[in-house]
Order: structure tokens, then C-alpha cells, then sequence
């Protein structure tokens, strides 16, 4: 829980508030945007919510915050804000919430299909969530990008009896399904990994549909450059690696972006295209990203 004796300089006075526990993951920052934005190495509330909607942004980003370092003066009833969680995207596919600390944060997704859900990447296993999700159909299968965002992989394989998917490159855990290799395989008609070796040796991303782009850390969207964007500071293999891997994705078409860390993005297939075209020439030298930065 936030502690107001922890709290930041820089917020706002009033009653919503960040604590020096913040790790900056940005998911706060996503949920309610009107409210939180960075300083320095954390988050910080800029400006109070004021509305309805501005107030129920602001507990959705509490329930998710994975540190727990979101707090309000006052007590707050957050069974709205538990209730939102998963929350639908577009079609089928919700965002899950709850983010996981050992993801630093990182942002998962549940796809609810006839056939059997699927979940990307694992959060926290919270007992809300857990049950919405049993409502939902459980899952059936888990897709995990890379091992930075496995999350609580294990209980949830547990309580679901679900099949992990991962790269053998990154799995330092038994998986039911190890892919290896370079080679797109496709889990159903509806599914096809593609691997995308360059954050982590074994990094490979989900095309659903024929058109909503699971990234996990290897693509992500920059508001601030109106374009797709690959952060290089925190590549942990290999960049030349991972520029050809956004490079490979040229090959493909989608119209949505849903990263693990970073902003989500929706457009037609074309604009996308177009943005995908921009951040390969940014990664071969025009201009190189950092989180947060541009160097």
C-alpha cells in the first residue's frame, strides 16, 4: 500500500498521490493519462481528477499499479476499478491489468476465443482476476513473449491446467510447448508466433487474427514521435538482432499494437505499415530511441 509519509514532491496537492515506491513502469500514465505523467524516475499525479471518468481512471490505475505505491487520502471503494479488470480492448481482446512487479509492470492480455483463450504474458495472479477470468472461459493456452514477462506464469499454469508457450531460448522453466528456431509457427488458424530474436535471444511476438500485434518488448508506440518505436537501451541481446526482427515484420499486416511495456496503438493496416517502414529506418541509424529519451 502507498504511504502518504513516502510521498513524492512533485504531486499535486489533493488526494490522489504516487510514493517513492514507484518504479516508472508508465502503466498509471496509459490508464489515466489526465492524471499522472513522469518526473524524473517515477510517476507523479499532475493534475487531480475532477470527473467521474477522471476518478475511475485514476482507481483502475491503482488497482493495476503493480508496486502499490497509488494512494488516495481518503478511502476510496475500488470493487468498480476490480471489476473493470479484464478490461475489453477491441473484440475479444482485454487488457488484464494487475500488472506484476517481477514484469516491472509489464501489460498482459487475455483473448477470449470459441476455441480457447489465450493468455499473453502473465500478471499478477490476483484472486479478482483470477475469477473474472474463470467467468470468461479460463485459458487454455499462455503465450509468453520472452522471459522478462513471465509474471505469475506457474500459478496460473497451475489453477488453469493451461500450456505455456515460450522460445526455448528463453525458457529457464519446463514449458509445455517449446518452440525453437526462427521459423513462424502458427498455433491455430487464428494464431501465429513469429519469433523475434533481439530484446532476449528468445523473443517472439503473437499475430492474432491477421491484424492485433502482441509485441511484448520489441515494438512499442511513441506518442511523443507520432510513430512505432524499439527502445535500445533496454536491448538485452542484441540490437542489430532486433532491428532485423522489426524488419522481418515488414512482411505482415495489422492494424493493432499491444506491447508489454510501453503505449498501445490502433490505425488502419496501411498507416501501419508506413510507421513500421519509419522505425526500421530510425533503428538502421537515422536516429536512435532510449526509453524515454532521444538520443
Amino acid at each position: 500500500m502507498a504511504s502518504v509519509k513516502k510521498r513524492l514532491p512533485g504531486n499535486v496537492a489533493g488526494e490522489f498521490y504516487v510514493d517513492s515506491t514507484c518504479i516508472d513502469c508508465d502503466q498509471c500514465r496509459q490508464i489515466a493519462p489526465a492524471t499522472f505523467r513522469a518526473r524524473g524516475e517515477h510517476s507523479i499525479v499532475f493534475r487531480q481528477p475532477a470527473t467521474g471518468e477522471a476518478l475511475r481512471r485514476g482507481d483502475k490505475a491503482m488497482v493495476a499499479c503493480p508496486t502499490g505505491s497509488i494512494g488516495a487520502l481518503g478511502k476510496r471503494d475500488l470493487s468498480e476499478a476490480i471489476a473493470a479488470y479484464p478490461e475489453r480492448v477491441d473484440g475479444n481482446v482485454h487488457f488484464c491489468g494487475f500488472a506484476a512487479e517481477s514484469t516491472y509492470g509489464g501489460s498482459s492480455y487475455l483473448i477470449v476465443r470459441p476455441h480457447g483463450n489465450v493468455l499473453v504474458d502473465a500478471p499478477r495472479f490476483a484472486r479478482h482476476l483470477v475469477r473474472r477470468i474463470e467467468e470468461m472461459g479460463g485459458v487454455r493456452l499462455m503465450f509468453l513473449t520472452h522471459v522478462d514477462d513471465v509474471g505469475d506464469h506457474a500459478k496460473f499454469r497451475r489453477h488453469f491446467g493451461c500450456d505455456r508457450v515460450m522460445h526455448g531460448d528463453d525458457a529457464r522453466f519446463p514449458i509445455e510447448r517449446r518452440l525453437e528456431g526462427e521459423e513462424p509457427a502458427r498455433l491455430a488458424d487464428d494464431l501465429l508466433v513469429i519469433p523475434t530474436p533481439g530484446h532476449t535471444k528468445g523473443h517472439q511476438v503473437l499475430l492474432y487474427a491477421g491484424r492485433m500485434l502482441f509485441t511484448g518488448d520489441h515494438l512499442a508506440w511513441s506518442p511523443e514521435e507520432h510513430s512505432l518505436t524499439a527502445y535500445r537501451d533496454v536491448c538485452w541481446y542484441s540490437w542489430a538482432e532486433q532491428t532485423r526482427s522489426v524488419e522481418k515484420l515488414l512482411a505482415y499486416r495489422f492494424d493493432w499494437v499491444l506491447p508489454g511495456h510501453g503505449p498501445r496503438h490502433h490505425c488502419s493496416s496501411r498507416e501501419m505499415h508506413h510507421h513500421l517502414e519509419r522505425c526500421v529506418r530510425a533503428m538502421k541509424g537515422e536516429r536512435q530511441r532510449s526509453v524515454g529519451n532521444t538520443r
